[in-house]
């Protein structure tokens, strides 16, 4: 018997089901172990679908393309969660949360696994948008949990500008509705992914054009894209560093999904608007933009916040190039990116704790003060900038050689972003590593396994890849055109 569809169940029932038993639970170790055993839960059912999947139907559709992100946001929600168990526990010892902020904070991190789980696997484009839009509500509460003026302002500014590109992206879903019903008919037919790819070749070229363009502007939003980031540097800088690890390691691929699915209607409508060069600027705007921020700023999650919207940018734009090569190097730099930023942040976490504080020049000398932390630091930085032998170089080097075969000078553009983004890391990352020693030298109490852990996969990626990894990607390469 397959266990594809229970797999399904399982990545839907199981998070709810923890998130309502973590409201009640007032023990906090119990509530962290239930915490990182529903999401490792999660994680297994989502690594079961490389072996079998069910048939779509109204409601779920599992193919090629979302099992990748699905295996992705699962394991990274589930070394979330183990990070997690011992970072909010020095929140607790030092007063910032408290016994009703910690069955909120277990409770909602569990809603927004669903939420994410949900919004990837959902075969009707209605309820993939419900389940971005519970993901943006859970995690608004989730930044503004401190109850500090400055994470409330933060929570409220992710609130007002998410649900305009929440609201932007509902439209663009109308207009797909309405481009589907004069061909496939009324209700639910019309909003099924399955039969939308199907039909994609008949539908109103005009409604298709209109409809994704507000679709890229409301899902790109939550991308983080610029000039539609004003909430991501906000939001990881207030809120607590697993949520910022989540943010950019899952919460952003799962708006970029929603992007590729929509792109995928254009792309097999020959009258359509070609998709690609919308997506190419804004992904070059975001990278060169944020690479010229990351100078500026003062505030260490705020900075690396920075980078994920140019990384962000980087991968839009691979995607928005197009062609086998070009979308496998987007797929490789969405994993390898979620993979080293989540990591960089489990680091920063520690960082601000035994630091108490998270601005750049009072942090110093890590090497010297907490040589696991600053070395930790020195690698994820070289790892973030696409230095050899990282997974990211393999990916960056593939985006730029694909991009130079169709448009050189926009190869170009991208590099000079990326190469600037390295000077500011590398710049920031000095200062805080190395030198004399600044501040308190109490010991980190997070655990590091989470952190090393994908740090180790990203070197290896860089080095080897799996075969069967490698022909997945190719695959899914191919379905993205």
């Amino acid at each position: 018997m397959s266990l594809a569809p229970d797999a399904t169940v399982v990545l839907l029932a199981v998070p709810l089901a923890a998130s309502a038993l973590l409201a009640v639970l007032p023990s906090y170790r119990l509530s962290a172990a239930l915490n990182v055993a529903a999401a490792f839960a999660a994680f297994l059912a989502a690594a079961s679908l490389f072996v079998a999947a069910p048939r779509p139907n109204a409601y779920i559709v599992i193919d090629d393309l979302n099992v990748v992100f699905i295996v992705l946001n699962t394991f990274v929600g589930f070394t979330a969660s183990v990070f997690s168990a011992t970072y909010i526990a020095h929140e607790i010892d030092t007063g910032r949360l408290g016994a009703t902020h910690l069955r909120f904070y277990h409770a909602m991190y569990q809603f927004l696994l669903f939420a994410m789980n949900l919004a990837l696997i959902a075969n009707n484009i209605g309820l993939m948008w419900v389940a971005i839009e519970l993901a943006t509500l859970t995690t608004v509460l989730m930044v503004g949990i401190y109850r500090t003026q400055a994470a409330i302002e933060a929570a409220w500014k992710y609130f007002i500008l998410g649900s305009v590109g929440i609201a932007l992206a509902l439209f663009g879903t109308i207009l797909i509705y309405m481009a589907a019903q004069p061909v496939v008919g009324e209700g639910v037919p019309a909003m099924l992914w399955t039969t939308l790819i199907e039909h994609a070749p008949q539908f109103d070229e005009t409604l298709l054009d209109l409809a994704f363009v507000f679709l890229l502007l409301g899902y790109g939003t939550k991308v983080g894209l610029a000039p539609l980031h004003a909430w991501l540097p906000d939001a990881h800088a207030e809120g607590p560093t697993p949520i910022s690890a989540v943010l950019s390691g899952l919460l952003l691929n799962v708006a970029l999904y929603a992007v590729l699915r929509f792109k995928l209607l254009l792309d097999g409508n020959a009258r359509a608007l070609a998709p690609g060069p919308l997506m190419v600027t804004l992904g070059l705007v975001s990278t060169v933009f944020a690479a010229f921020m990351l100078y500026r700023r003062r505030d260490v999650k705020r900075m690396f916040a920075y980078s994920s919207i140019e990384h962000m940018g980087i991968i839009v734009f691979a995607f928005g190039v197009g062609g086998p090569l070009a979308n496998f190097a987007g797929l490789l730099h969405m994993a390898m990116h979620s993979l080293t930023k989540s990591a960089i942040f489990y680091a920063v976490g520690q960082i601000a704790q035994v630091k108490g504080t998270q601005q750049i020049a009072e942090i110093r000398g890590l090497t010297v003060s907490h040589p696991l932390l600053g070395w930790s630091l020195v690698f994820g930085v070289f790892a973030i900038v696409g230095l050899p032998p990282m997974g990211v170089f393999m990916s960056e080097f593939l985006i730029v050689s694909s991009a130079f075969e169709r448009a050189p000078w926009l190869a170009l553009t991208l590099a000079a972003g990326v190469l600037l983004a390295l000077g500011a890391l590398v710049l920031r990352m000095q200062g805080m590593a190395f030198g004399a020693p600044v501040g308190p030298t109490a010991p980190a109490k997070a655990s590091a396994l989470p952190m090393l852990s994908h740090f180790a996969l990203v070197l290896i990626a860089g080095v080897w890849l799996p075969p069967p990894l490698v022909a997945w990607f190719q695959h899914v390469a191919q379905l993205l055109r």
